[in-house]
């Protein structure tokens, strides 16, 4: 049996994500989650061939997820296929512009921007470790979502606050979702039969970790995540853009310490603290189509800015080839679609209402007029991204 295959694992501090992909085919043979990882309901999903399994891990962690891992692949007779493992990792600060393959040095350098993440990268880096115990022998490769972002101008990166902290801290916007942005950014070109190096693409990639980029002959010139994931957008549990004074504010008026406040924007805030009922935005689109006034408020703020930001986008640009939406609610929700492009009709958007109501679940296509200035849906694929790139570092 032929190596032709590449192990992508997505590591969160409870979680961890596989699949299995040949990039030369793009065939999936199979994916999966371990979940509740480090609890008494630690376990290990999956679907193959359409047929979905699961395995308890008792309280697992990283290392007995990924030998459990190892155990499935080698009993649905895929572990012979894999040529490399691919590893998402969430910040690579200024370190890295592109993707690299796992030495001493980079492991190094993503404990380095522990701080940048302190979330995300201490849970790849377990991954990336777990994965060389259990598959010794193989590459492994690590692929940045701050790496697109490297692309941006210091006038667009930089905040305008003391430089030393940029120059001794690496105080500055990095981004996130790069891997996505990158894949949506040429799919959306090659579907528009556009020549990537001579494009303006906006793209909005919507879940419950939201953010929109500015995309200019293929590369990342703006984007609205900044230092950390907390800027920008609203999110299903985050507020986006704030008044920095309101941590001052809260702790002078009801006592809330630094970690109170910070607690309360990354986890009581964006849909879930507008609405006062869920993070999930079927759940408000729901409430708001019964008449639940707060709710279509909710909804109403979220468009609202992300149209803001995408303006300013369009007035860097030059030019709009095309407004792509992708991730869970870009994709599925013609709802906030519809909110978002009525909002931006000065560019000339003009949607296509039926097109849009019937494109979702992992559909693609255009979702305006004919002569109208483009919109449309792109399903992202972050894991084939990182399966196309481990291929290239390791071939």
């Amino acid at each position: 049996m032929s190596k032709d295959s590449i192990l992508v694992i997505n590591c969160g501090s409870s979680s961890l994500k596989f699949s299995v992909i040949n990039p030369a085919t793009e065939e999936e043979s199979i994916n999966g989650l371990a979940e509740r990882m480090g609890s008494s309901e630690a376990v290990l999903r999956w679907k193959i061939n359409g047929e979905k399994g699961s395995q308890t891990l008792g309280q697992a962690g990283h290392d007995q997820a990924i030998e459990a891992l190892m155990g499935l692949l080698r009993e649905e007779g895929l572990i012979e296929r894999i040529a490399a493992i691919g590893h998402r990792v969430v910040h690579g600060g200024e370190k890295f512009t592109q993707s690299a393959l796992v030495t001493d040095e980079v492991l190094a350098a993503i404990e380095d921007c522990v701080p940048l993440a302190p979330l995300h990268n201490p849970a790849h880096l377990l991954g990336i470790k777990a994965a060389q115990k259990f598959f010794p022998g193989l590459p492994n490769a690590v692929v940045f979502d701050t790496a697109f972002h490297q692309s941006m101008a210091p006038e667009t990166y930089l905040y305008a606050i003391p430089y030393e902290l940029y120059e001794k801290h690496g105080v500055r916007r990095y981004g996130a979702h790069g891997t996505s942005y990158r894949y949506v950014g040429q799919a959306a070109a090659d579907m528009l039969g556009l020549d990537i190096n001579d494009s303006c693409i906006m793209v909005a990639h919507l879940g419950n970790g939201a953010s929109a980029c500015a995309i200019k002959n293929g590369k990342s010139v703006d984007t609205t995540m900044g230092l950390t994931p907390l800027e920008g957008l609203v999110m299903g549990t985050r507020s986006g853009d704030i008044d920095p004074n309101l941590f001052n504010f809260l702790n002078k008026s009801l006592g809330y310490s630094l970690e109170r406040t910070t607690e309360m924007l990354n986890k009581e805030s964006g849909l879930l603290g507008l609405s006062g009922m869920d993070s999930d935005c079927r759940v408000i689109e729901d409430a708001a189509a019964e008449g639940n006034e707060r709710a279509q408020l909710t909804l109403d703020i979220f468009c609202h800015v992300l149209a803001e930001k995408l303006a300013g986008f369009a007035a860097g640009m030059g030019k709009i080839d095309a407004l792509v939406f992708t991730g869970g609610i870009g994709e599925n929700s013609s709802v906030i679609r519809k909110n978002v492009i009525e909002r931006l009709s000065i560019f000339g958007f003009k949607l296509h209402e039926q097109k849009n109501d019937e494109t979702f679940r992992g559909k693609s296509g255009v979702i305006t007029e004919e002569g109208s200035t483009v919109a449309m849906v792109v399903a992202t694929n972050e894991e084939l991204m990182i399966a196309r790139d481990t291929q290239a570092l390791t071939a």
